[in-house]
């Protein structure tokens, strides 16, 4: 009898494992899906979707000062999104959740019009009520000498 529980123990940890990672998956997917959307705000020059994704509580990192609050970023964000062409493009290239679905992380390589890398992005994503993921923090770096390779 002992036995029968010990055993069913170990299987309910197992599939409430597997369920976890099956929900770690399915979190990383969406959090993909949303920084796609927000970096295809700006190849299509659609500074409203941009917004969308901007948490009200923002933090972004500039390169001589740092953003902070929603209002702020969209202020420094907006020059970005004049002209017919995107000054820089980026994608994900990694992104991570927590199993609980409030924050992940995402980083990927930005590039230039001519598609160049340059930079690298990190940006975290917090879970907002409702389901939708929005970015809290946001900033670039150089590349590394491996990534310029």
């Amino acid at each position: 009898m002992r036995s029968r529980w010990i055993l069913g123990l170990a299987l309910a940890g197992f599939v409430g494992g597997v369920s976890a990672q099956v929900d770690l998956v399915a979190l990383e997917r969406q959090v993909t899906e949303a920084e796609r959307a927000f970096a295809r705000s700006m190849a299509e020059r659609k500074f409203d979707d941009f917004a969308r994704h901007v948490s009200e509580q923002a933090v972004f990192y500039g390169s001589a000062q740092v953003h902070r609050g929603k209002a702020a970023v969209l202020a420094a964000w907006k020059g970005f999104y004049d002209g017919d062409k995107a000054p820089f493009s980026w994608a994900p290239d990694r992104v991570d959740a927590l199993a609980d679905g409030t924050l992940a992380h995402s980083s990927g390589l930005v590039r230039d019009p001519e598609g160049k890398a340059f930079a690298r992005f990190n940006s975290v994503w917090r879970q907002e009520p409702g389901g939708t993921w929005r970015v809290v923090f946001d900033k670039g770096s150089p590349l590394t000498e491996a990534e310029r390779r």
